[in-house]
């Protein structure tokens, strides 16, 4: 089976439809699907159009479900979060309503299961490289400093007091 290279606008909207449909997108996305499909400029206005029109395009509802996933399934922290949605073209505003999707609770209570987790895995007879190790482990991940020396610091006690 060959690829499709030419497409009516009716046939592009309903395939971007289903591509909407399926998971949540954002219009930098649809935009590069549409281009993949040699649509013209005026074309691919018209099917965002279309697509915001009937709801199957909503960067607010995007970037909070990114922030959601990216959070549960990934444990990114916010900043790692802030910088993928920004490459992503998404608005400060929706940036700011997609963070709020993040329970502070939550956010703390990952960040400490984390550097837990982190601190077994990377067992260091010096503990400065073992401290090193971890925090590179959680920026990597998008975690706020303070936040991580705060979270070691509190492993460490923890620790002491066992």
């Amino acid at each position: 089976m060959h690829k499709k290279d030419v497409f009516t606008i009716d046939e592009a909207k309903k395939k971007l439809e289903y591509y909407c449909a399926y998971q949540e997108r954002c219009h930098q996305e649809v935009i590069k699907k549409l281009r993949q499909m040699n649509m013209i400029p005026q074309v691919i206005d018209t099917i965002i159009g279309h697509l915001i029109e009937h709801n199957y395009l909503n960067e607010t509802r995007f970037a909070k479900a990114y922030t959601r996933g990216k959070f549960t399934q990934k444990k990114w922290g916010k900043k790692r979060i802030i910088r993928e949605l920004k490459m992503r073209n998404i608005s400060a505003f929706n940036i700011t309503i997609a963070l709020r999707e993040i329970e502070d609770e939550d956010y703390l209570k990952t960040l400490q299961e984390l550097t837990e987790k982190f601190w077994n895995a990377h067992m260091e007879k010096d503990k400065v490289i073992q401290n090193k190790k971890v925090v590179d482990a959680l920026v990597y991940r998008g975690w706020e400093t303070a936040l991580i020396f705060e979270a070691i610091q509190q492993l460490k006690i923890k620790r002491n007091a066992e």
